[in-house]
């Protein structure tokens, strides 16, 4: 027998329908043909991590990369050119 899998689509659904609390986790259960433990972990886990839905988030890995690039490419240049002012101040 294999395990059922579900998307998060589907799980949001039948916590937020828990949240509501229009209908018993019982109800629900057998609604979703689900083990009424399973809808109260969702749950369990929705709430713990629905605080996070609004915090900032930093930025991506990608543009972190992109702005140390520029960095990088910016203290070269600076380097470069000074390093050509002091060529020139020696002759």
């Amino acid at each position: 027998m294999t395990r059922k899998k579900y998307t998060s689509k589907f799980k949001t659904k039948v916590v937020l329908e828990a949240i509501k609390e229009q209908s018993t986790v019982a109800e629900l259960a057998q609604k979703y043909e689900l083990a009424p433990q399973q809808i109260n972990l969702w749950k369990r886990e929705f709430l713990a991590n629905a605080e996070g839905v609004f915090e900032k988030k930093g930025k991506s890995k990608k543009s972190q990369a992109d702005d140390e690039k520029d960095q990088l490419l910016k203290t070269i240049g600076q380097l470069k050119v000074e390093n050509d002012f002091l060529k020139d101040a020696l002759r």
